[in-house]
């Protein structure tokens, strides 16, 4: 596309985003209207929203229009499958300056598409408007299908912990970008358009799932969710996690600790759960860890110790490990 958002204007940007759409089964009526209509088959809508903000969980120069897309969409929709849902529905909010070139927010909108196409998920509307940054909003749908939610709050003592999907990969590409380096590519890629692994929640609450989350903020801070919610303790066993020869690499070349990545490394958003010990799990998913009666240590420890480094993001916090983009 040629020219810029303001000499596109508000309703021709709609119209190119919009075409760019495809829709699934479930949507009844999709962009155009007042609002979208999605089916509910269960009854109940499981719903969440992020934000990211330009400058402060994207870099323009260090990830694509297309990148940001299938990031934002990734992360909201892994909100949903890690309460055991099956995604159905996205919607949009995007502020953007007029000078904006008009081929940004359209590669945007592939993005999210494409990331939604993935989950078995559509785009199904929004909103956009004129500010001073870019700014992305994604709120997300999904569908329980008679299934009781997995909540943080269920995790028992005697249940094991398990995880499926990449921890520290994201962390390890935002190490190597901020160097000023492009590879290795995995990495970088995990850092610019994650994987969650959307199926996975809904199957874990088939298997009996007591608590579960999707890794966002770091393994610690999120399991850290699980434990002070269901008022357990919970202990990671660092040598059952797992640690690529190549991140081994990184570590060694930038002088960090690979184990600090994979513990407290967010935006990976693979999906962390508890399940009775009996529960026989599937390959895909690694035991890690285990829950135990709360004692004075703290909520989460690591081989039975405090983890004393820093690590894990709050967006209000002086530190965080995933640096602009956490």
């Amino acid at each position: 596309m040629k020219g810029t958002v303001g000499e596109l204007g508000e309703f021709g940007l709609i119209r190119e985003l919009t075409s760019r759409l495809t829709m699934t089964p479930a949507v009844r009526i999709g962009p155009g209207d007042d609002a979208a209509v999605v089916t509910a088959p269960d009854r109940r809508v499981v719903a969440s929203t992020d934000i990211l903000l330009e400058g402060r969980h994207f870099r323009r120069d260090w990830s694509t229009a297309y990148d940001v897309g299938r990031k934002a969409a990734a992360q909201n929709l892994a909100d949903i499958a890690a309460m055991g849902a099956v995604p159905t529905a996205i919607l949009l909010g995007l502020v953007v300056p007029a000078e904006l070139p008009a081929a940004w927010p359209a590669e945007l909108m592939d993005g999210l598409r494409d990331e939604c196409q993935v989950a078995g998920a559509a785009v199904v509307g929004g909103d956009v408007v004129r500010g001073d940054t870019v700014m992305v909003s994604i709120t997300a749908l999904g569908d329980l299908r008679n299934h009781e939610p997995v909540t943080r709050a269920g995790a028992q003592p005697g249940d094991v912990v398990a995880v499926t999907g990449w921890l520290g990969w994201s962390a390890a590409g935002y190490a190597v970008l901020s160097r000023g380096f492009r590879s290795p590519r995995a990495f970088v890629e995990a850092h610019r358009r994650p994987e969650p692994p959307y199926h996975a929640g809904p199957a874990a609450a088939g298997l009996g799932a007591t608590a579960m989350t999707d890794v966002s903020d770091g393994l610690i801070a999120d399991l850290g969710h699980i434990a002070e919610a269901s008022k357990v303790r919970i202990d990671v066993a660092s040598g059952k996690v797992d640690i690529p020869s190549q991140m081994n690499d990184i570590g060694q070349a930038v002088g960090v600790d690979p184990l600090q990545w994979v513990l407290t490394g967010g935006e990976d958003h693979a999906i962390v759960a508890t399940f009775p010990s009996d529960v026989k799990l599937p390959a895909r998913w690694k035991v890690i860890g285990e829950v135990l009666h709360p004692s004075a240590l703290p909520r989460v420890t690591v081989d039975g110790a405090p983890w004393t480094h820093k690590g894990g993001w709050d967006h209000f916090g002086e530190t965080g490990s995933g640096g602009i983009e956490g």
